[in-house]
């Protein structure tokens, strides 16, 4: 099976798989105060200092994924104004309580001559919410400069960055923003793990309370196998070259000039094409590609299995009918030019398929 599905999960690198089985064997619990129960806590806390190190921050709460880390930024900070954008992942979207929207351009850019009038809105500053990267068409964001508008009106800023992670160089400290998402197997790291960055003057309320564990934000027992795997992953993950995948994305486009590129004008991360083929659905085009062996995707993976029409698509604008035709196309450290050659024959041969049929 030809895998192209790397934003909904990153295949485990192996440096994550020897990192977890050197701990899995392991008794005890990192808190602990025995002998064995601080050896644990050591592990731990030298991954935690590795994570911290390689993106430039100095503090985190460890979770259980992407998910949890979003809810945790959004709720925690009280009950402040909420704005985040229209393109945002679901766990952000609804993980807002009433949430605010801010829309995003065509090309599927935040608007920044909106968001200014937003952010001038409210009586009293809140909290912002804009992913990095977006999950469906890679598009960046100017994160830097939106955190600047934000702190400039007394906002704080948070960034899901998860389908950065590991994919493109950024650094919490030089992005200027307040609190950052990570998700551990968008960068081939084992699934079940996450962590949020934030700023050091950050207290939040936790989502879980218990036993008080990272820092009173986030209680339960740590684990050690999946928390050494995502810092071996992470780490595996930045010694890529993160262009790598530039020409091939190229080629990729430039191979079906009968295809609608979304966000291809804007700046994007070259791993990742949100893809349109006229008149044909992308629950179509999805099993039909699966019947080819090979596994792409129709947007976020997080719909229990469901498929429909994008709403980051329509936010940019994108008339449903056209939408719902989108699929998405993610690589990755284990993506070969053969598997982008079949890709590319098998889009063509569903095409022509399909379009014989209308014809006829």
């Amino acid at each position: 099976m030809i895998y192209l599905d790397y934003n909904a999960s990153v295949p485990l690198r192996p440096s994550a798989k020897e990192a977890m089985l050197s701990v899995l064997d392991s008794v005890g619990n990192a808190s602990s105060p025995h002998t064995l129960g601080r050896k644990l806590r050591s592990s731990v806390e030298g991954a935690r200092k590795d994570i911290l190190a390689m993106t430039h921050a100095k503090r985190l709460v460890f979770t259980s994924g992407g998910t949890e880390a979003n809810t945790l930024a959004l709720s925690g900070l009280g009950s402040i104004p909420l704005l985040v954008s229209a393109i945002e992942h679901d766990s952000v979207l609804k993980g807002a309580p009433t949430p605010h929207i801010v829309p995003v351009t065509k090309e599927g850019l935040i608007d920044l001559e909106q968001l200014e009038i937003l952010l001038s809105s409210f009586k009293s500053p809140g909290l912002l919410s804009l992913m990095l990267v977006n999950n469906e068409t890679g598009v960046i964001q100017p994160i830097q400069k939106v955190a600047k508008i934000a702190h400039a009106k007394g906002w704080k800023i948070h960034t899901d960055a998860s389908q950065a992670l590991g994919h493109i160089p950024f650094s919490f400290e030089e992005l200027g923003v307040d609190l950052m998402t990570l998700s551990s197997h968008k960068c081939g790291g084992p699934t079940g793990v996450g962590a949020l960055l934030m700023k050091e003057d950050i207290q939040l309320k936790p989502l879980i309370p218990g036993g008080g564990q990272e820092f009173g934000m986030r209680s339960g027992t740590l684990s050690a196998p999946l928390i050494l795997g995502f810092a071996a992953a992470l780490k595996e993950a930045l010694q890529d070259d993160p262009y790598a995948l530039s020409k091939v994305q190229q080629r990729l486009e430039a191979s079906l000039a009968q295809a609608t590129i979304y966000g291809k004008n804007s700046p994007r991360i070259s791993h990742v094409s949100c893809i349109g083929m006229q008149g044909v659905t992308a629950e179509f085009q999805v099993m039909a590609f699966d019947l080819k062996n090979i596994a792409v995707s129709a947007g976020s993976a997080c719909s229990s299995g469901k498929m429909k029409t994008s709403h980051v698509l329509l936010a940019m604008g994108i008339p449903p009918e056209e939408a719902k035709c989108a699929i998405r196309i993610s690589m990755g450290w284990k993506t070969t030019e053969a598997d982008v050659d079949a890709f590319i024959q098998a889009w063509q041969e569903i095409y022509t398929t399909q379009n014989m049929k209308e014809a006829i």
